[in-house]
């Protein structure tokens, strides 16, 4: 089974993106940044979904966000599907956060159950086909619309047609550029169809996030939905 270690965000302002990370979610262990002056423009092909246990922790991340200075794109609220909303950070990334739950079972929290990566395709079929054969095992599909990948670590992964997660998210799907993304995996190094990038591991347990290490033995993720409808 691939380990999937993390996700590197590119960033023109490191220091500013960790300081956004800690303070609105508590990820600094979670997601990496380092800079980067790459031209990019419009959506960028890719959303991040926090998937959470009730509402008021939907609510209490989704405030923290904006505290730290994210900007609403869908505000939080009730559908058929659960309790949710999408903001985007300062630099740019887009995030969901969202919960299967209508209702609060238990007192608030700000426990994160899942951190979700959705890459959003041209075709989904060519890319799942492409990731099978990069040697990921596919946990759930539903033909050319989604597909969520069986990867160990602290993220979990999942691709979805680019104009379907755009409208997802709340954005107009256009953009071109660089995705300011790279994931970072035991799966090599390697480009997929949508012009994503796997890069090695990163350094071993324990290395500061200052150093660019990350800890995924501090953030378990659980088997959950990414929030997406397929």
């Amino acid at each position: 089974m691939t380990t999937l270690h993390g996700v590197v965000l590119e960033v023109a302002d490191k220091t500013a993106a960790e300081r956004f990370l800690a303070e609105a979610f508590g990820l600094a262990e979670q997601v990496r940044v380092r800079e980067s002056g790459a031209a990019t423009s419009g959506f960028r092909g890719f959303t991040l979904s926090l998937t959470v246990g009730q509402p008021s922790t939907v609510t209490s991340l989704f405030e923290s966000a904006i505290a730290a200075g994210a900007t609403v794109i869908k505000p939080v609220t009730k559908s058929f599907w659960g309790y949710g909303g999408t903001l985007q950070a300062p630099d740019g990334t887009i995030w969901k956060i969202a919960t299967s739950e209508k209702k609060d079972t238990g007192p608030a929290t700000r426990a994160i159950d899942s951190v979700v990566l959705l890459l959003g395709c041209a075709d989904v079929a060519v890319s799942k086909k492409f990731y099978v054969e990069h040697g990921l095992t596919v946990a759930k599909s539903f033909g050319r619309k989604y597909v969520e990948f069986d990867t160990t670590g602290p993220l979990k992964l999942a691709l979805y047609g680019r104009k379907a997660l755009a409208k997802d998210a709340g954005v107009p799907a256009d953009g071109t550029g660089s995705h300011r993304l790279a994931l970072t995996a035991d799966a090599g190094n390697f480009t997929d169809p949508d012009g994503f990038t796997w890069e090695p591991a990163p350094a071993p347990s324990g290395v500061s996030p200052s150093d660019g290490g990350l800890a995924p033995e501090n953030f378990v993720a659980k088997p959950t939905s990414s929030g997406v409808n397929p």
